[in-house]
């Protein structure tokens, strides 16, 4: 019963248009004063300071304090998987609306989902590693062909150790902007932690966003023959 009461308590806070508004406008990661919170939703400044303040006091957004400026961020990335998870249930009628092209374009191309690879470059990624038989699919679940699993250790990936995982192997994990699945579960976790490692995507600080090297496009068409 407490749990259902919490989720009853965030889903009022979410629920609100304007908050929600604010709420998309820093999934970038970034800060952003109150004025520009305002504007987002379409409410005067005294309305924004009443809804940011519910949503600071729920522990939905962190302020940071610069001499007489306050900025808001989001509390932490599981506010963000929170809304992006929203988004994917959302009524076959409502997807066509245009709330991924008020996404920052950096954004929507790649950027992390919890510990996975998210964004177009990872829907079309994942859409080439099948392509080329590496992956087989079962509804939204993959296995590994045998041509996958020699492909994916010579990224380096220890696939017993993945296969050990507590969690899922692989999955599809829909990807909110491109309304398709990208690779999530275990070995997505493990292909973005060989891609970091190997500098072939950047993390851009303060943000979810990652940004793909000269390095990186060189790796992936090597590796799956893919052109980014």
């Amino acid at each position: 019963m407490e749990s259902a009461m919490r989720i009853a308590k965030m889903a009022a806070l979410l629920g609100d248009p304007a908050r929600a508004a604010m709420l998309w406008s820093l999934m970038d990661g970034r800060a952003r004063p109150a004025g520009e919170l305002a504007f987002a939703a379409n409410v005067s400044a005294q309305s924004a300071s009443g809804h940011l303040a519910k949503l600071v006091d729920a522990h939905l957004l962190c302020v940071e304090t610069q001499g007489r400026h306050r900025y808001y961020r989001l509390a932490d990335n599981s506010v963000a998987l929170a809304l992006e998870s929203l988004t994917a249930i959302d009524p076959p009628r409502a997807r066509v609306l245009p709330e991924s092209k008020s996404t920052p374009p950096a954004m929507r191309f790649a950027r992390t989902c919890y510990d996975h690879l998210a964004g177009e470059l990872a829907v079309r990624l994942l859409l080439q590693i099948e392509k080329k038989s590496l992956l087989v699919r079962n509804e939204k679940h993959f296995e590994l062909s045998a041509r996958g699993e020699k492909a994916f250790a010579q990224l380096g990936l220890d696939l017993p150790g993945i296969r050990r995982s507590k969690r899922q192997f692989a999955c599809g994990c829909l990807d909110w902007s491109e309304r398709q699945f990208h690779l999530g579960g275990a070995l997505g976790a493990a292909l973005l932690d060989a891609m970091l490692q190997r500098a072939w995507l950047l993390r851009v600080q303060k943000t979810r966003v990652l940004q793909l090297t000269q390095k990186g496009r060189n790796g992936l068409r090597e590796a799956f023959n893919f052109t980014a």
